[in-house]
């Protein structure tokens, strides 16, 4: 029996609201409430009375407070996972890795809360002082995508509580159980109630009082650069600061002096993980043409070893697609590449278990101009280009709006620090698969967003400078 998801369901579920289902199997898992828009202004009054008396407290019983919440989601790690699966499709392994990965950032910022130190500027004047103090940004709207419904909240609410602010959060309508149990164990934790608000329905409202609310003083946002934008240009009217960690369009390189064994390894790490709807998975894998044969039967190998179904099921490798839409743009991305010349070599259409369950699937013969070149798949699809010479590569993998991830591998140590200097992206994974850690800086360059979660660089988002001159005179 999971006991957290009963706490969610007795305290949350409602007779009329929007369904909360199961990828897997259609089946509901809860009906959570639509919050009116006075809910939702409600939600941020609250928010901001509390952060007063969070802020005012030490920053040591802030860490205090973060480390207990820490430790409670790993006492919870499997109930937590198994919330996850239910509600998002992805198999129970990842499920438990997403707890880990969420719980390491309220670890980190649980000891970074007593490290926000402020610091003495030489003064270019006589008998003088130059004092910078940090300070919160204010009341946090922060909104989550259904991809990863546990980190995605951790990663932005952990820092912006040790920073002193306040956090309204608008999970996924298709996720919204994985916040909700993370509001318990917030408040389990010692964390005020109001302190940590959760508001759920429709994101066009939700999002338009956020960004026009002037309570809400900064926004943090995970998803499609189109809403992105929108989220952008609407706080402009308030002058709200903004964090978007936004879409991706990432390469994935394999030079000829690539040891090709650990090339596709990460390959399957990066890109089948929660069945292929990550914003860093690799999207066009650029493969240098003299190692290609070898380096597709070595894939073809290893793909036909991953094994699909429920998630809650043993030994699970891909779950299904989060719902009918998603399976949609799949196949219509590899219609596009079929019609204009590529071919399917592994898999390429629905699994035999049925509703969004999907193959997974290679394409060889990718060119620039097909739509996966152009946008991102968000699907268990290895999309294969082919290339002549580095700087082909790099011209090619930097051909694009976007710059979040990219991937490349070579066992040439001046050809790494050549690519490495030369690819436009906020991170870069050099013969390894897996970026993401709560103590290095995530984000994306150019329309992949502006602002960085994770690190040290991390909590700054959160606070204000505050700059005062003294005289001694």
């Amino acid at each position: 029996m999971n006991i957290l998801l009963t706490k969610v369901v007795e305290k949350f579920n409602v007779k009329e609201g929007f369904e909360v289902l199961n990828p897997a199997n259609k089946d509901k898992l809860a009906t959570i409430a639509n919050n009116t828009n006075i809910e939702i202004k409600e939600s941020i009054r609250k928010a901001k009375n509390t952060q007063k008396e969070w802020n005012g407290s030490l920053q040591k019983e802030k860490s205090k407070i973060l480390r207990k919440w820490y430790e409670l989601l790993i006492q919870n790690i499997d109930n937590l996972a198994q919330i996850i699966t239910l509600e998002s499709g992805k198999s129970l392994l990842e499920a438990r890795a997403e707890v880990n990965y969420s719980a390491g950032f309220i670890e980190w910022y649980a000891e970074k809360a007593k490290r926000i130190d402020g610091k003495l500027i030489s003064s270019p004047f006589p008998n003088t002082e130059i004092k910078v103090t940090y300070e919160p940004v204010g009341v946090v709207a922060a909104i989550a995508p259904w991809n990863f419904p546990l980190a995605m909240i951790t990663r932005k609410i952990a820092p912006a509580f040790a920073a002193g602010c306040a956090v309204v959060v608008k999970p996924s309508e298709l996720t919204p159980l994985s916040a909700l149990a993370a509001k318990i164990l917030a408040e389990e934790a010692g964390i005020p109630k109001n302190l940590f608000q959760v508001v759920c329905g429709d994101s066009k409202e939700i999002g338009k009082e956020m960004t026009s609310n002037i309570d809400i003083r900064k926004i943090t946002f995970t998803g499609s650069t189109r809403i992105g934008k929108l989220l952008m240009s609407q706080s402009a009217e308030n002058v709200k600061k903004v964090s978007l960690e936004l879409g991706g369009n990432a390469p994935f390189i394999v030079f000829d002096t690539a040891d090709i064994d650990i090339a596709v390894k990460a390959l399957l790490a990066s890109k089948f993980r929660n069945a292929g709807q990550v914003c860093i998975a690799p999207n066009r894998i650029f493969v240098q043409e003299n190692i290609k044969p070898k380096f597709l039967k070595s894939l073809i190998d290893e793909v036909s070893k991953l094994k699909i179904g429920n998630g809650l099921e043993e030994g699970i490798t891909v779950g299904p697609l989060i719902n009918d839409q998603a399976v949609t743009k799949v196949k219509a991305h590899i219609k596009n590449a079929l019609d204009n010349g590529a071919k399917v070599i592994f898999g390429g259409k629905s699994h035999e278990l049925g509703g969004t369950f999907f193959e997974p699937t290679i394409i060889d013969g990718m060119t620039d101009n097909m739509q996966t070149s152009c946008e991102e798949v968000f699907g268990p699809v290895v999309s294969i280009y082919t290339f002549k010479t580095e700087e082909e590569a790099i011209t090619r993998a930097n051909n694009t709006p976007y710059g979040l991830a990219s991937y490349f591998f070579s066992n040439d140590v001046k050809q790494i620090e050549r690519v490495r200097n030369a690819i436009e992206a906020g991170m870069i994974g050099i013969n390894f698969g897996v970026l993401s850690t709560e103590s290095a800086p995530f984000g994306g360059v150019k329309e992949s967003g502006l602002g960085r979660e994770g690190s040290d660089d991390g909590i700054y988002e959160f606070l204000e400078p505050k700059y005062s001159m003294q005289s001694f005179n």
